[in-house]
């Protein structure tokens, strides 16, 4: 977990903090997870057209590299953007 999300928990003893990084920490993790699968289910619906053989094809093989690759740039343009508005966003005190 990052710096400025323990900031937040400050003013919290050290068993609820403890216990609050670890739910942050689960959640990233879920999220995660949740990434990678939607990943591996666009770019295989999207790329993967035959069955025939147990490996993939050449076509099917550098669709997935590309489909991986811009799924990857979006995600960590979207997480850029999301860090960039909330830094200019007005803090509640």
């Amino acid at each position: 977990m990052d710096a400025s999300m323990m900031a937040g928990l400050d003013g919290l003893p050290e068993e609820d903090k403890a216990t609050m990084a670890s739910m942050i920490d689960q959640l990233q993790l879920r999220d995660s997870l949740r990434m990678y699968n939607s990943l591996v289910e666009r770019c295989f619906v999207d790329c993967v057209d035959s069955f025939t053989r147990k490996s993939l094809q050449k076509q099917e093989e550098t669709c997935v590299m590309r489909c991986a690759e811009k799924f990857l740039k979006h995600t960590m343009r979207v997480g850029m953007r999301f860090a960039e508005l909330n830094q200019n966003a007005p803090t509640q005190d």
